[in-house]
């Protein structure tokens, strides 16, 4: 879900694909050098003292989760190996997660992780995190596709839909957009989430929205773009407002801006039937879905419900030329 105005700014089984953070190499900003070694079961107390005293559970299971996930395991691993010898380098990572959480950050940001459906991404401050919400996107443009064809993520941020979708899908070509290079520099980062033979379908490409995809002619074209009007900027959690990028989070005219951008910037590439996938504010559903069946190029317009029953997702198919 992210694009930006200025340039730079800072089947489930069907596939093979990596799971585990230990597939996925540590991020360059680990120091290399490191503290003595110690066991899970010092770091545990330790950090759960630091993030509120010993005897406080919420900090104990803050603390149990953090070592979790920077070590790739599940939640309740780190107390059940208490005596395991943790290498210096991850007592670095654990130490500097430890420092971004203090600092108030949200915990995918602090232990540079995020679970998107079957993948375990990278993800910091040049990203939205991404939501539960939009695995739902993800499963709307798999069964509507038959996971098959050319196929684009507009704004595509972390990479999380593309390569879902690549991870997922049998589609010949996954192609991942964003004018932001800090973005892009995620995304591709994020291909060593996929295995190898997958990662060869992703095409990541610097622009905005559509002007990428220029002279395609896509299956398929699906976005998560900015959609919140500036004016409901005090709405949001502090975890979102204070951290998460702002230009993946806002978009002028109400927040239709880049709705409209992506649904006018789709129809030039669009095959004829091609599919349109949006995820959209509850709140704009229904003037998403009136602008793109008021561009006449489109057809088939459905607003779809998540699991709350809330309308997030607008999908149509492109009209014949």
């Amino acid at each position: 879900m992210t694009d930006s105005r200025q340039p730079g700014a800072g089947p489930r089984d069907s596939g093979p694909y990596v799971k585990s953070l230990r597939d996925i190499e540590l991020p360059a900003d680990i120091s290399s050098a490191a503290p003595p070694g110690g066991t899970i079961g010092e770091m545990l107390d330790a950090l759960a003292e630091e993030l509120g005293g010993k005897a406080g559970m919420p900090a104990r299971q803050e603390a149990r989760d953090l070592i979790a996930a920077v070590l790739g395991q599940p939640k309740f691993w780190p107390s059940a190996h208490r005596d395991e010898p943790l290498a210096p380098a991850t007592l670095v990572a654990i130490s500097e997660a430890s420092e971004r959480l203090r600092r108030g950050m949200p915990f995918q940001y602090a232990v540079r992780r995020a679970d998107f459906r079957t993948l375990t991404l990278y993800v910091d401050e040049r990203v939205l995190i991404p939501r539960p919400e939009t695995e739902l996107l993800v499963d709307l443009v798999l069964a509507q596709t038959a996971g098959a064809g050319r196929i684009a993520d507009v704004g595509t941020g972390s990479g999380a839909i593309a390569l879902s979708l690549a991870a997922e899908g049998r589609y010949d070509r996954v192609i991942g957009t964003d004018i932001s290079s800090d973005a892009l520099t995620v995304a591709r980062h994020n291909l060593r989430a996929l295995a190898p033979e997958r990662r060869a379908l992703l095409d990541f490409r610097a622009g905005s929205w559509c002007a990428p995809l220029a002279g395609e002619a896509l299956g398929a074209l699906v976005a998560n773009p900015p959609y919140i009007a500036p004016a409901e900027a005090y709405e949001l959690p502090d975890l979102v407002r204070n951290w998460e990028p702002s230009f993946a989070l806002f978009a002028e005219r109400d927040g239709m801006a880049a709705i409209r951008a992506i649904v006018m910037g789709a129809v030039a590439v669009l095959a004829p039937h091609g599919l349109l996938a949006l995820e959209v504010d509850a709140r704009r559903a229904n003037d998403a879905a009136a602008l793109v069946e008021g561009s006449g190029a489109y057809e088939q317009v459905v607003i779809h419900r998540d699991l709350t029953g809330r309308e997030r997702f607008v999908a149509a198919r492109r009209k014949e030329r």
